[in-house]
């Protein structure tokens, strides 16, 4: 007969050792997170190229997967076993095709902009003075203070070179080693990635399968199964919002492109390309663009940087209302309160890659809210607050039922 008393002091010291245990572990992360930093910092430094590698063949999974099925269908029989391979090929090649593409127009448009800009500050300031003293007369008050703006600005740009550019050119000259080494090592991670991506994309099934089977030989079948529905759902929501994000900014740089040459707006191929990269941020990103794009524009003519702002409300218009709803939907569930807040949470702490990442990840957060809330309104037998719990926390745009129906397709 067992002795019950026994037993519950028994669990009342294994409660008591638990929580002992993790307040010690608690205050040693917490007094040793700057050292925990460092480690981690120097396991990135070491694991950069398996982290390249990691996301190129992340971003490029999805046209791995449409061409595998292409090559299945087109090949012979003979060599169709050969099909994945040539996706993996294909994709690489497609994916450094398009980033070779955007150096070559971007780098030589920038250096010619900033070039043309630098040159003609001088003309324009000039111009700008002359505009304002036929329009307003010759109002000393206006002329002083047109030549104390002129003046105060010039100044300020003279300081910024001195104090700022000649320092870092003249420590890139000093430190020519380090700096070549900088870059070699640069050089080596992204090679090296490309290899790993090589080696991801070709066994990315083969991983998952292994995945599977390590999540199922540790936990129960219960367990295992909400696991792996949130790890897929987790995969569903970055992979599926970020590849999306990216269709939809290059379409917009297109359109973009296209609307600046028919009325013809200078650096037309650099303002489109800046619009379409900024884009890929979510609620920001538009004006992030925008504005650099339209003081690039301005220096050339007020006339055309007035068109352009008026092409880029209609044409964020057109992205937020069509381009973006068709090819995202409703994927994250999140309102304009919450996307914002991640904007600001994330960008804060990781720059503009939290930026990037922040609406699907705070997504995911949002969705374990939800799921934890309706647990427990089950938990505690609730029936009656149902309605107001649909209202409140509506589904994400991941059902679960297709969730599982794609798992067992996949």
């Amino acid at each position: 007969m067992k002795d019950h008393n026994k037993e519950k002091y028994f669990y009342c010291m294994l409660a008591g050792f638990g929580s002992i245990s993790l307040s010690l572990l608690f205050f040693f992360f917490l007094f040793r997170l700057q050292g925990i930093g460092q480690v981690i910092s120097q396991l990135s430094t070491i694991l950069a190229p398996f982290i390249y590698g990691g996301v190129m063949a992340y971003l490029l999974r999805p046209m791995c997967n449409s061409l595998e099925a292409f090559f299945q269908l087109r090949l012979p029989k003979k060599i169709r076993r050969f099909a994945n391979a040539f996706a993996v090929v294909f994709s690489l090649l497609v994916g450094i095709l398009v980033v070779y593409a955007l150096i070559t127009m971007v780098v030589p448009q920038l250096v010619e902009s900033i070039v043309t800009v630098w040159n003609a500050l001088p003309a324009k300031a000039e111009q700008l003075m002359n505009w304002a003293i036929a329009t307003f007369g010759e109002d000393e008050r206006v002329v002083q203070f047109f030549q104390n703006n002129y003046e105060k600005y010039f100044q300020d740009i003279e300081t910024w070179v001195q104090v700022n550019v000649i320092p870092q050119v003249t420590n890139l000259v000093t430190n020519v080693g380090t700096s070549v080494w900088k870059v070699l090592k640069f050089v080596y991670n992204i090679l090296i990635g490309l290899i790993v991506a090589i080696y991801v994309l070709h066994g990315r099934k083969r991983f998952g399968q292994q995945a599977r089977l390590i999540v199922r030989s540790l936990f129960s079948d219960r367990w295992a199964e909400l696991i792996l529905e949130e790890v897929y759902f987790v995969d569903r929501m970055f992979g599926g919002f970020i590849d999306g994000k990216i269709i939809d900014s290059a379409i917009v740089g297109v359109l973009c492109y296209i609307g600046c040459t028919i009325l013809r707006i200078p650096s037309a191929l650099l303002v489109s390309v800046l619009v379409g990269v900024t884009n890929i941020i979510p609620f920001f990103g538009p004006v992030i663009g925008a504005v650099p794009a339209t003081l690039l524009i301005l220096i050339d003519s007020p006339l055309k940087a007035l068109w352009f702002l008026i092409w880029i409300v209609i044409l964020q218009q057109l992205d937020g209302n069509v381009i973006g709803p068709k090819i995202l939907g409703n994927r994250t569930g999140l309102s304009g309160f919450w996307v914002m807040f991640a904007i600001i949470l994330f960008g804060g702490l990781w720059g503009l890659v939290g930026m990037i990442i922040c609406v699907p990840l705070f997504a995911v957060i949002y969705d374990t809210i939800r799921r934890l809330v309706r647990r427990g309104l089950r938990r505690q037998n609730h029936t009656e607050l149902w309605d107001e719990y649909r209202a409140q926390f509506p589904d994400s745009g991941v059902d679960s039922t297709k969730i599982n129906e794609e798992k067992d397709t996949k």
